[in-house]
């Protein structure tokens, strides 16, 4: 592994922000729109986060030509892999069922087989070009509270980060940055002015305030129950879903 983000393929292979949220012509094909291609992306992330709870992990392709609920299980699979944490495809595909088990005819693709996990595997290997090396912003994260002085704000920057997984910024931006959009929100939050502390870091802050926004609007894209958990309407998410898997 890399010493250090800057010399590492994480920081290579970041992502032009404009070439993220784009639905491939397959998809377009099929008719799923970009608010469509956004509510997937975002529903199967937390399709993960269920299934990494279930099965206790610590915690670019067309969506026609790879179904993104096999896609899912099996991005967690390789991710419990790469941080020895590893899960065993059987469970998985346990737990797939036992989420969908009211599940009518028409949803069967929601129901895998342990093939399917080791067969996608090489997919996701192959389309990811084998960079399996990921920063995560949560070690910048508390070394930026520390030397600001607010370690009282760990617990909203931290849920703040554990949020952005949700989205692409962790393909497109670094992980430092990440850390310091998170508390920039978190200062406003919580009424902390820390304007001189920002300036003398020497950091880009429009590009802080760019990552701020795109966490804010991605609050206000999804509601939230009353104990803030995402919620997505499952006739939005069913409807796009079907477009994916709707044969030619």
């Amino acid at each position: 592994m890399a010493a250090n983000f800057w010399t590492s393929s994480h920081y290579k292979q970041l992502l032009d922000p404009d070439k993220v949220d784009v639905v491939q012509r397959l998809d377009k094909e099929k008719g799923v729109t970009l608010e469509e291609f956004r509510l997937i992306k975002i529903h199967m992330s937390l399709q993960i986060w269920k299934l990494a709870l279930q099965v206790k992990v610590r915690q670019r392709k067309s969506m026609t030509e790879y179904d993104p609920r096999l896609v899912a299980p099996t991005c967690l699979y390789l991710a419990s892999k790469v941080e020895e944490s590893t899960v065993q495809a059987r469970l998985l595909v346990f737990y797939i069922k036992k989420m969908y088990a009211g599940a009518t005819s028409s949803d069967e693709k929601y129901r895998f087989e342990i093939k399917d996990i080791l067969e996608m595997e090489m997919k996701v290997l192959e389309a990811l070009d084998y960079y399996l090396v990921v920063f995560h912003p949560y070690r910048p994260l508390l070394q930026l509270l520390q030397d600001a002085g607010i370690t009282d704000l760990t617990q909203v920057a931290w849920g703040l980060v554990n949020d952005t997984y949700k989205m692409d910024l962790i393909l497109i931006h670094p992980p430092h940055m990440i850390a310091l959009a998170c508390i920039y929100i978190a200062c406003v939050l919580k009424d902390k002015d820390l304007t001189t502390w920002f300036e003398e870091l020497r950091v880009d802050m429009n590009i802080v305030k760019n990552i701020s926004m795109e966490i804010l609007e991605f609050f206000e894209y999804c509601r939230l129950d009353s104990k803030g958990n995402i919620l997505i309407p499952e006739d939005r998410i069913n409807a796009a879903l079907n477009k994916v898997a709707a044969k030619p």
